[in-house]
């Protein structure tokens, strides 16, 4: 089941994001705002373009998620291999991803001020990024 729908929500999110969806897109709004004057602007006319976009949204939505979350994880898997095949790099950062968000910020805020104060002596009176993921 994972990979059937791996596979239509690949399709899926490739087709939606190619131009001519867009404009396959625009010609049905064209086409459904033209249609208005001939069905007297009724109810049932409104009601075909409001379910039609509601319904496509809705699934969309879900594809899109399942998109972005097999992208973000292969991203992670990328990232997490370079940390572990790189010397100096901290082995600690591999996982933070499961971290809430705000010690993630924490951690982020650490890194930065690491950056800026690099050539400051006296770094105890902050966190070290060290102590941070060690933290946690």
């Amino acid at each position: 089941m994972d990979e059937f729908f791996t596979r239509i929500a690949s399709r899926a999110a490739s087709w939606m994001g190619h131009p001519l969806a867009f404009v396959i897109s625009i010609g049905f709004v064209l086409l459904w705002a033209v249609s208005g004057p001939v069905l007297h602007y009724s109810d049932t006319w409104q009601l075909v373009i409001n379910t039609a976009t509601t319904v496509l949204t809705f699934l969309a939505v879900f594809l899109i998620q399942n998109s972005q979350n097999r992208d973000g994880a292969a991203m992670q898997a990328k990232l997490d291999e370079l940390i572990r095949a790189v010397d100096k790099a901290r082995g600690a950062f591999v996982g933070i991803e499961h971290l809430t968000d705000a010690q993630i910020c924490e951690i982020r805020d650490a890194l930065e001020k690491d950056m800026a104060d690099a050539d400051e002596k006296d770094s105890t009176a902050r966190p070290t990024v060290e102590r941070l993921l060690a933290r946690y």
